[in-house]
């Protein structure tokens, strides 16, 4: 076994860095937001660098509730134009990235008294409807969905609205939007913190400085010149901005509100849905919504001011946990879920954009979720918005590069932002992939793009079965530790795959933690003591952040 595997992938990775003339962008944030830029300025011709301080998708862009909608409340509350781009972005994606992002049906239940009335809903689905230009609603009176859906609460139902929005796995969309990216010649590293802005004479930002956080004893530093600077940090965007602005804290005004969004991961058994439900809180009557994926059941979100970050993971509280449970129990009122019924959680934290510059005067529900794109001293900042406009973003943010760079827009946004797929109703060319179901082959066609003929080469035969009851494959587990630049364990099992999340004790059971350090032996060259540190960081952290908190 090659014990200098880990190192020798870690330089292969950093050799760009030794560029001697300056990058055209340097992108600062590695989530969907970052990626999204790096797909739309590479296809552009630019020599590109994106780093992320953490892993690819660390933040909120592994975090989300994984849907991709158009903002049905975004109408209610008068905001048109977010709705319509987000549908028309919604139908794109799932026309380009099929089997990523695939359609799933929304119920909303009406219960006499109770907001809103099936006759408001119904015209509000109409217009949703009308900006798609496809008609996905429907109404189901009583007796016909309780025939379907006999688990949820009977007293003083009247009926039932399904409509459309998506789903998707976030994290495996920014490594997809990443490896378009770099198709086109963009470079991505994690593990490169951006410790400082470089500027030069005239106080503009022209680079920075970066350090390897691959390891606890890495202390190499780069310094990094690129004609323009992008921040696509997301909540913690106020940071580099102040640096650029050369203000003190206490006189710089801070743009971004970071509010918290948990969930609940229980199994299909106790919960089994084949649609998601979306009702509000019986409490504070916000909307909550409980969904299936990847073979369980979420329970989601909350919307809570999150206090200052810092550069650790974020962790649901306990008021948080009894509140989605209460919310949960109230609709399905025969489920009796508890916390002994909790397989997983996760915390998100979102970047609004407060309206009210230190963001007090509002509930965080209430922010709009536009996004912005400020130019202070050559240095971009972009924060806010949603995972669904991730590419109308990125374009945005082009479109102010563009006062300080020269872009060819030969390139156009109608242009496809994925490479092209076999559909599922054409023969595969490889002969492992036609051994699969096809719904693993639509799976894993959206998952990889490009890059699923290197998974099915990579992988053992044992490799094409699931792990245990999950949608994913071994080979999936072999190919990112393989091709996707990870240093820890949890980059493989809570973002390249999220095994951590919906396997009980985040998948560190004997069988299947025996064959992970199968695979991490042979392809990251993990000796026993390297594997042994790796599951006890591992342990510690999902114990922490990605379970329940101490009662």
């Amino acid at each position: 076994m090659n014990q200098a595997k880990p190192y020798q992938q870690r330089q292969q990775a950093l050799a760009p860095l030794v560029r001697s003339e300056p990058w055209d962008m340097l992108i600062i944030g590695g989530g969907i937001t970052g990626a999204g830029i790096a797909r739309e300025a590479a296809r552009r011709g630019l020599a590109v660098l994106l780093i992320e301080q953490k892993d690819f998708a660390w933040g909120t862009s592994s975090r989300s509730s994984k849907m991709v909608h158009g903002g049905l409340r975004y109408i209610a509350s008068g905001d048109y134009k977010t709705t319509l781009l987000s549908v028309r972005e919604r139908e794109r994606m799932l026309s380009e990235a099929s089997g990523l992002v695939n359609e799933m049906h929304y119920v909303m239940p009406h219960y006499k008294g109770k907001f809103p009335p099936p006759w408001i809903f119904n015209t509000l689905l109409r217009v949703y409807d009308g900006l798609a230009g496809k008609r996905y609603s429907k109404y189901f009176k009583k007796d016909a969905f309780l025939s379907l859906n006999p688990g949820i609460k009977q007293e003083k139902f009247l009926g039932a609205s399904q409509f459309s929005d998506a789903v998707t796995d976030d994290s495996r969309l920014v490594m997809r939007v990443l490896d378009e990216a770099i198709h086109d010649g963009a470079c991505a590293i994690n593990y490169l913190k951006a410790e400082s802005l470089i500027t030069n004479e005239q106080g503009l930002v022209v680079g920075a400085t970066l350090k390897d956080t691959a390891s606890d004893d890495s202390n190499h530093t780069y310094h990094i010149h690129a004609k323009v600077v992008v921040s696509a940090t997301g909540a913690w965007a106020d940071t580099l901005r102040m640096q650029a602005s050369k203000q003190t804290e206490q006189s710089f005004q801070k743009q971004i509100r970071p509010s918290r969004g948990s969930h609940l991961v229980v199994s299909q058994e106790r919960l089994p849905l084949t649609q998601a439900y979306t009702f509000l809180h019986p409490v504070d009557k916000r909307a909550v919504f409980v969904f299936p994926w990847e073979n369980r059941t979420v329970l989601g979100t909350t919307d809570l001011d999150h206090p200052t970050l810092d550069d650790n993971e974020v962790g649901i509280t306990n008021e948080e946990v009894d509140y989605l449970l209460v919310a949960t129990n109230n609709l399905f009122d025969h489920a009796k879920l508890s916390r002994e019924d909790v397989i997983s959680t996760w915390a998100g934290v979102r970047p609004l954009i407060s309206e009210g510059g230190d963001g007090k005067r509002v509930s965080p529900s209430k922010e709009k979720r536009d996004h912005s794109v400020w130019l202070d001293n050559n240095l971009v900042t972009v924060s806010g918005g949603k995972l669904t406009t991730f590419r109308l973003i990125a374009l945005d943010v082009l479109k102010v590069c563009q006062k300080v760079l020269e872009l060819d827009e030969s390139a156009t946004q109608d242009n496809a932002s994925y490479s092209s797929q076999v559909f599922s109703n054409q023969t595969p060319t490889n002969a492992k992939l036609a051994t699969l179901p096809i719904s693993l082959q639509q799976r894993l066609r959206g998952f990889y793009g490009r890059q699923l003929d290197s998974l099915l080469e990579l992988a053992h035969d044992d490799d094409l079965a699931y792990v245990t009851d999950s949608n994913t494959i071994w080979a999936e587990i072999r190919f990112a530790a393989h091709y996707e630049q990870v240093i820890h364990l949890d980059d493989l099992l809570l973002r390249r795959t999220r095994l951590g999340l919906i396997l009980p004790h985040g998948a560190m059971t004997p069988l299947i933690s025996e064959r992970l350090k199968q695979i991490c032996q042979q392809e990251l060259g993990w000796d026993e003591q390297k594997w042994q540190q790796e599951v006890k960081r591992y342990q510690q952290l999902w114990q922490r952040y990605y379970y329940l908190p101490a009662a």
